[in-house]
């Protein structure tokens, strides 16, 4: 099953607070998972598909050594697929800290800050064979 998307781009959520990208905290107990996924899509842009940066952040978050990873890797990525997942319509990054999130013909994302010019030209579909999908909203209307 393919759990990527394609030439597609996220819009920041109807209901997101911010009116610029913003860098998700950590808290005092640990990282979470909004900034692993920032950290990592913000310092590799268009090096991650959703399905990688979506295990890597999971890997990071359990701290899943490399060791670990190297003898049983397939086998934690199979069991964390084995199981429904939320996509990143539904990550914090474009509902609560002002993040669109672009996927390229390869599937690879970046993200691209609710402020820009960018933004607005992929938001307002200006950009050829681009679909435009919005972030899950974080409350019911």
């Amino acid at each position: 099953m393919d759990w990527n998307y394609y030439n597609t781009f996220i819009t920041v959520s109807a209901d997101c607070p911010v009116e610029f990208g913003m860098v998700p905290p950590d808290k005092k107990s640990g990282r979470t998972k909004p900034s692993l996924e920032y950290e990592l899509a913000a310092e590799h842009p268009y090096r991650y598909t959703q399905e990688e940066l979506m295990f890597e952040v999971h890997v990071r978050h359990q701290g899943i050594s490399q060791e670990e990873l190297t003898e049983r890797g397939e086998t934690i990525r199979s069991a964390f697929f084995s199981k429904p997942k939320a996509c990143l319509r539904a990550s914090m990054l474009p509902k609560k800290y002002g993040w669109g999130i672009h996927f390229d013909e390869e599937g690879k994302l970046a993200l691209i800050p609710k402020e820009s010019a960018e933004y607005q030209q992929f938001a307002e579909g200006k950009r050829e064979n681009l679909k435009v999908v919005a972030g899950m909203r974080s409350s019911k209307k």
